[in-house]
């Protein structure tokens, strides 16, 4: 990742609320609507040779109900017989069966070592599909939620090797030339990993574009790029320009380059090797510095020029450019100063400090060509002076009022699987790293497309709280901004062992969280009470109060959807569809 940026994330402290006292538990009744299924979701259960954590999280959480988010009132799923079904919801209290809109023409069951199939909306009138087997389709929808605009055409389908789910994709218009890419995933065997789980993640990031020949208006793959990895990424998407792509993973990931590539990436580090070895090498002692220059054999004594000044010093062969020069790091006796040829053809150069006792970090003040030797008088001498910061027994002195970090007094919900997260944005044209940000122990909790035409927003814990961050690709100042803050929901959830999908409106009035079985949870933003409510304990008035609701679902089948929008939460089971109504529309 050199030469990438390192960022960091910026809250916004008016969306933090240092003084939230917590949630209260409402006993307020939840409006809860169900629809039986024609026929099951088509469900794929992990196999046996499928047992890493990954293959859990990649297909064993897979959300199999999709939120149509260009038009919020429609969610599809894949039933068992390949069908993809819509319910379109216009009244709670009335409706409707879901219909199907496409039929996959591929025989689902055939395929023995087939994924979930898998659904993406890449814009208001375009799908991406996968029918879990290995191929991919582009489909034109129409205007999709009106049963006399909708009809799904596919004007693209190819097989593109082993099976794999979308991840995301986009719709894009580049040079008067339309353009979807699309971001599969896969988990693939490695063979040469014998000490991990013997697999890696693969992403493909696939374009398609709209090409003319002779008349002739067909889609056509433009690029196939792929990117390697050895974990599932948390949260994978596309610019809506199509430029780039952002990735969050506890494992970095990196393009796997072709052969024109990896000739041009061999060459550079054979230059990177050559330069490797050390300029000089240079020791000191309170009083004096020495500098040794390795130079060729057929350079003499009168083919050396060593210019010193207070300051500055400049080594010249023969009528080169300077082989060494700079502005050194403290003044120096530059009348004092000598040099010499040893016999091993290198060159000794003695500075006499003038202020005689402080160390040098550097010799020449920014040159990184040099190498400091540090000699065992003062490797002893540095180890004595740090003795009286360290210790051998975790704490030393028990009865210290503040004494160091007891990890044992950690509670069970402060402590992450994986402390090393790192969101890195990568440039679509050189497949380099541009921006990297080490989450550090801000864990990942989940995403939300809030507005379709901008890139999904991601949710990170931050202390007890849950940030939501909104990607701009096209703001290098503000690439990453913070829009809403879920109050102590970071610590809320970490006690829900059971959880398996995370949700939350576009318009942030509230977060939801669901277990794997009937349960689901929902915490509503601060708002003003209309009444007068007194804090006993500190005898004052309570301004407002946020809210956390309980629905119990009556299925015994696991949830396998979840999904939220700004008025009620679809929850998918494996037969039925429910619609909890959480607000009311204006």
């Amino acid at each position: 990742m050199a030469g990438a940026a390192h960022c960091s994330l910026r809250t916004k402290r008016l969306l933090l609320d240092p003084k939230f006292e917590g949630y209260k538990l409402s006993l307020e009744p939840l409006a809860c609507y169900q629809l039986g299924l024609d026929a099951a979701v088509a469900e794929v259960k992990l196999r046996d040779d499928q047992y890493t954590l990954d293959h859990m999280r990649a297909f064993g959480m897979y959300n199999y109900l999709h939120l149509d988010s260009w038009s919020q009132d429609n969610v599809y799923y894949v039933d068992q017989f390949g069908r993809v079904m819509n319910l379109s919801v216009t009244l709670d209290t009335a409706l409707q069966k879901p219909r199907e809109v496409f039929r996959l023409p591929t025989d689902l069951t055939a395929c023995d070592n087939r994924l979930c199939a898998s659904i993406h909306f890449s814009s208001s009138t375009w799908v991406t599909l996968s029918d879990g087997t290995g191929r991919l389709y582009l489909i034109k929808s129409g205007k999709r939620g009106n049963s006399a605009s909708e009809k799904w055409e596919i004007v693209f389908n190819e097989e593109l090797g082993s099976p794999f789910i979308i991840a995301h994709s986009v719709s894009f218009v580049k040079s008067d030339m339309h353009s979807v890419a699309v971001l599969l995933l896969r988990v693939e065997k490695d063979e040469l990993d014998t000490k991990g789980s013997g697999f890696h993640i693969t992403l493909e990031w696939v374009t398609i574009a709209a090409i003319s020949k002779e008349g002739d208006h067909r889609y056509e793959i433009l690029k196939r790029r792929f990117l390697q990895g050895k974990s599932v990424p948390h949260y994978a998407a596309i610019e809506p320009s199509g430029d780039g792509l952002m990735i969050v993973s506890y494992k970095p990931f990196k393009f796997m380059q072709n052969e024109d590539n990896k000739l041009e990436e061999n060459n550079d580090a054979k230059a990177t090797n050559e330069t490797k070895d050390p300029l000089y090498y240079w020791q000191q002692t309170e009083d004096d510095v020495t500098v040794t220059v390795h130079i060729p054999q057929d350079i003499t004594k009168d083919d050396i020029k060593v210019h010193f000044s207070p300051d500055n010093i400049c080594v010249t062969l023969k009528d080169q450019p300077p082989l060494v020069e700079g502005k050194l790091y403290s003044s120096v006796d530059h009348e004092s100063c000598t040099w010499i040829i040893r016999e091993n053809k290198s060159l000794e150069i003695s500075l006499i400090k003038k202020n005689e006792g402080p160390r040098w970090p550097e010799l020449i003040v920014g040159d990184t060509r040099g190498e400091f030797i540090m000699d065992s008088s003062q490797c002893s001498e540095i180890t004595e002076s740090l003795m009286h910061l360290t210790s051998e027994v975790m704490n030393p002195n028990p009865e210290k009022e503040n004494p160091p970090c007891n990890a044992q007094e950690l509670e069970e919900c402060d402590a992450f699987l994986e402390d090393s997260a790192s969101l890195c944005r990568f440039d679509g044209d050189t497949l380099k790293v541009t921006h990297v940000i080490n989450l550090g122990s801000n864990q990942y909790l989940f995403s939300v497309v809030v507005d379709p035409r901008e890139m999904p927003c991601f949710c990170l814990r931050h202390d007890v709280d849950a940030l939501l961050w909104q990607p701009h690709s096209d703001q290098p100042e503000n690439m990453w901004e913070h829009t809403a803050t879920f109050n102590a929901l970071g610590y809320v959830q970490a006690s829900k062992q059971d959880k398996k999908f995370m949700a939350c409106a576009p318009d942030y009035s509230y977060a939801a969280l669901c277990e794997c079985l009937r349960r689901v949870f929902i915490y509503r933003q601060p708002t003003p009470l209309s009444t007068v409510l007194y804090n006993r304990k500190e005898g004052r008035q309570v301004g407002q109060v946020a809210k956390q609701l309980v629905a119990t679902l009556e299925a015994n089948d696991p949830i396998l959807g979840f999904q939220a929008t700004s008025e009620r939460l679809f929850v998918l089971t494996t037969k039925t569809l429910f619609l909890i109504k959480v607000n009311s529309g204006n």
